[in-house]
C-alpha cells in the first residue's frame, strides 16, 4: 500500500506548484497545500507570505523600467545570487536574510501549518520550497522532512541554517545541484540524485507515452529529413518506426511566468510568424496559466493582427487559461503532448526538454535563470532566442537543417525522466 504524504508548495509564481503536482498522486487526499495560503491560515502568517510575493512580482515587472529598472532589480537578485561554481569553496555559512527567516520562525511563523500536519502517523513533509522545510524541521515535525529542488542549479539560500546538523532530505534533479548542497554545507546521506519530477501522463510507466509523442514531434522537427539522414540508425533503436506524418501542425508553446513577465515577447514573435499561421504552417499555443490579465492581453493583441476569425475557426493560435492551478496544469500536459517547441525563459521547464521538447531560450529573469540557462546550453538541451525581428529567418534555418530535431532527442536521450516514480520509491521505503 503506498504510503501517503503531506505535499507542500506555494502559490508564489509557477515552479514550485509545477513541481508540487507532479507528485500530487503522493499526497494524501491527492491534495497539494499551499504554505502560504491554505484554509484558515493566521493572518499574520498570511501578510508575511504576501508582501515576499508582491515584491517579487513588482520587481520583476519593474526590470522593465530601462536603466533604475535593471539597478533595483540586480540589488535584488543579489539575495539570491548562486556564487561562480569553481574554484570550489565552502559556502556553508549563510547571510543576514537567511537569519531573519529562522527568526520569524522563533516568532511562530509556520507554527500552525506544521501544528495541523503533525500527527501520530508521522506521514512524509515533502515540499517543493526550502521555507515550509526548514519551518517543519525548526518547529519539531513529527515525520521526515524532504525538500524537491526545482532548479538546475541552487542559491545558499536552499540549505538550512545549520546544515550539518540538520535532517533534511533532497531529492536533486542534477548532479550539479547535488555538488552544490554539498558545499552548502547538507551531508551526502541527506541528497537522492533523482532528476526532476516530469509528469508521469506524458510519459507512462515504460516511456511508451513519451516515446510515441515524440516520434510525431522528429517529423515535424525534421521537415527535409536531415536529422533522420545522418542519425536514423539513434531514432530506430530509441523510439523504433516513425509514422509518414505527424498528427498535428508545428506548434510552439510559449509559457509566461507567473509574475507576467515576457508576455509581449509572446505576441511579438506571433506577429513575426503570422503569415506562417495563416497558411496553416504553425499552430502557437500562449500560455497565461492562472492569470487572466494575461488571458486577456493575449486575447486583445489577437483582435489587432485581424485573425480572430481564423483564431476561432481553425485553433491555430491557442491560449491556456484556467482560473483553478489543477486544471491549468492538466490543460497544460495535455497541450505538451502535441508540441513540438517550448519557446520560454528557463525556470522549471528547462527540465521538460527530457520529455525530447527542445527550447528555445527566451532572455533570463535573475542570477537563477542564468544558471539555468548555461545548464541548458551546456547539455545541448535548448538554443538561445536571437533577435525576434528576424525569427522567419533564423527560426526556419533550424528547422531545415533539423537542428532542432537533433537538440530534441538530446533531451530524450540524455535527460532523466522517471524524477517522479524515483521519488516515490524513496518515500515509500
Amino acid at each position: 500500500m503506498s504510503k501517503k504524504s503531506w505535499i507542500i508548495s506555494i502559490n508564489m509564481g509557477y515552479g514550485h506548484q509545477r513541481t508540487a503536482y507532479a507528485l500530487r498522486d503522493l499526497a494524501t487526499r491527492k491534495k497539494i497545500i499551499n504554505a502560504n495560503d491554505y484554509k484558515d491560515i493566521p493572518e499574520k502568517d498570511r501578510i508575511i507570505w504576501e508582501s515576499s510575493r508582491k515584491f517579487y512580482e513588482f520587481i520583476s515587472r519593474f526590470k522593465k523600467a530601462l536603466i533604475i529598472g535593471n539597478f533595483v532589480f540586480s540589488l535584488f537578485d543579489k539575495t539570491q545570487k548562486i556564487n561562480d561554481f569553481y574554484p570550489k569553496k565552502d559556502e556553508s555559512a549563510c547571510g543576514f536574510n537567511h537569519r531573519g527567516i529562522y527568526s520569524l520562525f522563533k516568532k511562530g511563523w509556520g507554527k500552525d501549518l506544521i501544528k495541523r500536519l503533525s500527527s501520530k502517523d508521522k506521514k512524509p513533509f515533502v515540499s517543493t520550497f526550502f521555507t515550509p522545510a526548514f519551518m517543519a524541521e525548526e518547529l519539531k515535525y513529527s515525520g521526515k522532512i524532504y525538500c524537491v529542488v526545482c532548479d538546475a542549479d541552487i542559491a545558499r539560500s536552499w540549505a538550512p541554517l545549520k546544515p550539518k546538523k540538520s535532517s533534511i532530505k533532497y531529492f536533486a534533479p542534477n548532479k550539479r545541484t547535488v555538488d552544490r548542497l554539498r558545499l552548502y554545507g547538507v551531508k551526502k546521506e541527506n541528497i537522492f540524485l533523482t532528476g526532476y519530477p516530469l509528469p508521469m501522463e506524458n510519459i507512462g510507466k515504460k516511456k511508451e507515452i513519451l516515446k510515441e509523442d515524440l516520434k510525431k514531434r522528429i517529423i515535424n522537427l525534421d521537415p527535409l529529413g536531415n536529422y533522420k539522414k545522418h542519425y536514423g540508425g539513434l531514432l530506430h533503436e530509441k523510439l523504433g518506426e516513425l509514422p509518414d506524418k505527424s498528427d498535428h501542425p508545428l506548434t510552439i508553446m510559449f509559457p509566461v511566468g507567473g509574475a507576467g513577465t515576457q508576455k509581449e515577447t509572446g505576441i511579438e514573435f506571433l506577429k513575426q510568424l503570422r503569415n506562417n499561421v495563416v497558411n496553416k504552417e504553425i499552430k502557437i499555443i500562449l500560455v497565461a496559466g492562472v492569470k487572466e490579465n494575461i488571458k486577456e492581453y493575449f486575447e486583445k493583441e489577437i483582435e489587432k493582427l485581424k485573425i480572430s476569425k481564423f483564431v476561432k475557426e481553425t485553433k491555430l493560435v491557442d491560449i491556456i487559461y484556467e482560473k483553478d492551478f489543477g486544471k491549468y496544469y492538466d490543460a497544460f500536459n495535455k497541450a505538451l503532448r502535441k508540441t513540438d517547441i517550448l519557446w520560454t525563459k528557463p525556470s522549471e521547464l528547462s527540465f521538460y526538454s527530457a520529455l525530447g521538447l527542445p527550447i528555445i531560450i527566451a532572455p533570463t529573469v535573475g542570477s537563477q535563470e542564468d544558471f539555468n540557462r548555461a545548464w541548458l546550453l551546456r547539455n545541448g538541451f535548448g538554443i538561445e532566442q536571437e533577435n525576434i525581428n528576424s525569427v522567419k529567418e533564423w527560426f526556419f534555418d533550424l528547422l531545415r537543417d533539423g537542428q532542432l530535431a537533433e537538440i530534441a532527442m538530446e533531451g530524450f536521450v540524455e535527460g532523466e525522466q522517471m524524477g517522479t516514480l524515483k521519488i516515490k520509491e524513496i518515500i515509500e521505503k
